[in-house]
């Protein structure tokens, strides 16, 4: 688990929630694939996760409109 490098407030959080099943299905390579595509967006500042029973992805972001960005290049 790595702690994510943010600067100095203000910055945004997105949070990212799932319920993990008994068979990964892949969702640890998505996860990889969706923290490698955000890193190369401007804006971007880091990312925390953790995977247990319940998953949880926190990535931080300078703006608002970095965070809308990320939004439309992932659709």
């Amino acid at each position: 688990m790595s702690i994510a490098k943010t600067r100095a407030t203000p910055y945004y959080a997105v949070i990212f929630t799932s319920i993990r099943t008994s068979g990964d299905d892949g969702y640890g390579d998505m996860a990889d694939a969706m923290v490698e595509a955000a890193a190369k967006q401007p804006g971007f500042l880091g990312v925390e996760s953790a995977r247990e029973k319940l998953g949880i992805t926190v990535s931080y972001w300078d703006s608002l409109e970095s965070i809308a960005a990320w939004k439309q290049d992932s659709a």
